[in-house]
């Protein structure tokens, strides 16, 4: 009875222990709330898309008739195709303003610390719905960037009235939002050894070639991962396009998040509302897979 205590006691004490056990015990918060909130409404969402489903009701099975619905669905077919060009648009428009202004930023000041704040603060509000009520008035059809514009003789212009123009407040909107994307460039700026410089300027290499021969190569793993993450926050934007547009003029800015979110809360087709987030699922993954194949081609990596 007593060797039986011990033998329970030792692997007691070895459970308790052991690194994997704790290590499990100190994500089981993480575990916890990563299942009940992204992976259980992922299952949800997934068998929804095969039913004919409403809020409050209970789902009828229609097998794949929802993805067909969805081949044919001219609505569906522009969000996708004003989604991509704004994001094809958008994503790299943020990513050089982003790079530019983290060059600017990693020359030593004694304000630096403050100028890379300032230039933060619109990535921790710029999804807000008060900065987006803000930017409809500044492109408004009185705003002051319009009577700027129509001061230069351009009469009766209208972004929001647009389908040419419309996208443009939104693009610019996405593009103030640099601060996440320029602190990561400024950090791999500063990994780059300045000995690559040093011979560059021996060599008479010029400020151009400097950059495109040094700085871009050198910081092609940042831009890359900057790329998928600014890619996916593109293609789920909601905010601004529902409060500046709400995906007007005539579908120019109705995004695909914002498609979904009518289908499934205005409409009440929630069913086929979780068939195109899983469409737009797969379109993010499969670009995403683009990019990752081709990047051995234009990323760098030292080692």
């Amino acid at each position: 009875m007593q060797a039986t205590k011990r033998r329970f006691g030792k692997s007691a004490n070895g459970f308790w222990n052991n690194d994997n056990t704790v290590g499990y015990l100190f994500a089981l918060p993480f575990i916890i709330s990563f299942s009940l909130l992204t992976l259980v409404p992922m299952a949800l969402s997934l068998y929804y898309s095969f039913c004919s489903y409403t809020i409050g009701a209970s789902p009828a099975w229609l097998g794949i008739e929802n993805f067909f619905n969805l081949m044919r669905d001219e609505t569906f077919l522009n969000s996708i195709l004003v989604t991509v060009q704004y994001v094809a648009i958008g994503v790299p428009l943020k990513l050089v303003f982003a790079l530019l202004i983290a060059m600017l930023l990693t020359k030593p000041t004694r304000a630096q610390g403050f100028y890379r704040a300032v230039y933060y603060i619109p990535s921790l509000i710029g999804g807000s719905v008060a900065v987006a009520l803000v930017w409809k008035q500044l492109f408004g059809s009185r705003g002051p960037i319009v009577g700027f514009i129509t001061s230069l003789g351009a009469e009766n212009f209208n972004f929001f009235g647009s389908t040419t123009w419309a996208f443009l407040p939104l693009v610019l909107c996405n593009a103030w939002q640099f601060g996440s994307s320029m602190l990561i460039f400024a950090s791999g700026l500063k990994q780059i050894p300045k000995d690559y410089y040093e011979a560059a300027e021996i060599d008479g290499a010029h400020v151009f070639r400097r950059f495109f021969s040094i700085t871009l190569p050198c910081l092609s793993p940042i831009i890359l991962f900057n790329l998928i993450m600014q890619l996916i926050s593109g293609f789920m934007t909601f905010t601004q396009a529902q409060i500046i547009t709400d995906g007007g003029p005539n579908y120019a800015t109705n995004y695909i998040a914002l498609n979904i979110f009518k289908e499934g809360f205005a409409y009440q087709h929630m069913g086929y509302a979780c068939a195109q987030s899983w469409i737009m699922l797969l379109i993010m993954a499969g670009i995403t897979g683009i990019i990752f194949k081709t990047s051995s081609h234009w990323t760098y990596y030292e080692n």
